[in-house]
């Protein structure tokens, strides 16, 4: 494929709307690593929630033919996964980090595990017929052109994605609980002493943060593919993770920044037509991902720098003008 067809392909309606599918599975976990993050608490182990209830859903959904205990079953699976971390960090004394590295070790060779005991394959759920959850199209935009194509015919999750950006942004700005969840993120000691319970606030937003991230794996297994492949989520929830840094642990932040995400791993697809090393193209969304946190981190030290500065001359002045007295 020549590559004025690509790029004819990237600058077209059909290339925006697998940028809103692709970026729904990083969109949804990000906003679960958000309140996380915003609470104190570093949910790394997103990544295998993900895993776990792609592959829940597909499984239960698959054996039992209904595509919607399927998706129940997915997000009670992924809920439960992320209870585990909650338990193990905010009961157990363990240390989050590790905790969520070994749940997403589990999380990878468990789903492997349990993928070749029910279908009697290792790699993938091709053989089960699993659910898929249906796709809306929205009266008079579907048949607007350019637009209708973007923005009409997606799976629920897409739609649901950006419903919850606005209900979690909602939550953490405009009601009681997410006044307390950010206290308890900024000084625990402090939201301890106005008696908020530091412990149960943190329990309940990493639920919170597994039910969203539970969704993007659903969407993966049920909606922007049909079946259940080993490790699919391929890095999405590390990726997920990033785009709250990058979008300023902002959840409009934090979305944009996970459609930037999602560009660059619809880029990836359309490269993948021409004639480019296959390892190269793939790697285009991680190279992203480490440039997103490079240029993040380099802004955020020349912040610092700038508060460092204004904090000096702050100082100076306050010292000129005791002097003076």
């Amino acid at each position: 494929m020549s590559i004025n067809l690509v790029l004819k392909g990237i600058f077209s309606a059909l290339f925006l709307a697998s940028v809103l599918r692709i970026s729904t599975a990083l969109i949804l976990p990000a906003l679960g690593g958000l309140i996380t993050d915003l609470s104190g608490s570093i949910n790394i182990s997103l990544e295998g929630t993900m895993l776990v209830s792609a592959f829940t859903g597909v499984i239960v959904s698959g054996f039992s033919h209904n595509v919607w205990l399927g998706v129940l079953a997915g997000i009670a699976a992924g809920v439960l996964f992320s209870a585990l971390l909650a338990y193990f960090h905010l009961y157990l004394g363990t240390n989050i980090i590790l905790a969520g590295t070994a749940l997403n070790i589990l999380a990878s060779g468990g789903t492997v595990f349990l993928l070749f005991m029910l279908t009697g394959d290792k790699g993938s759920s091709s053989t089960l017929a699993s659910g898929v959850v249906p796709t809306v199209n929205i009266p008079i935009i579907k048949d607007i052109p350019f637009l209708g194509t973007v923005l009409s015919g997606h799976n629920i999750f897409v739609y649901g994605a950006f419903v919850l950006a606005f209900l979690i942004n909602q939550l953490l700005y405009h009601t009681k609980f997410g006044v307390h969840l950010r206290a308890v993120g900024e000084d625990p000691v402090a939201a301890t002493s106005v008696g908020i319970n530091v412990r149960k606030t943190k329990f309940v937003t990493i639920l919170v943060s597994g039910f969203l991230a539970s969704l993007g794996g659903l969407n993966l297994s049920m909606a922007y593919l049909s079946s259940f492949q080993r490790d699919m989520t391929a890095g999405r929830g590390f990726i997920a993770l990033a785009a709250v840094y990058l979008g300023g642990r902002k959840p409009w932040g934090t979305v944009l920044a996970a459609i930037l995400f999602g560009i660059a791993d619809a880029l990836s697809n359309q490269l993948g037509t021409l004639n480019i090393p296959s390892q190269l193209v793939q790697m285009i969304p991680y190279a992203i991902t480490i440039i997103a946190l490079v240029v993040y981190g380099i802004r955020n030290q020349q912040k610092l720098i700038e508060q460092t500065k204004r904090f000096q001359e702050r100082e100076l002045a306050r010292s000129k003008s005791e002097q003076q007295d």
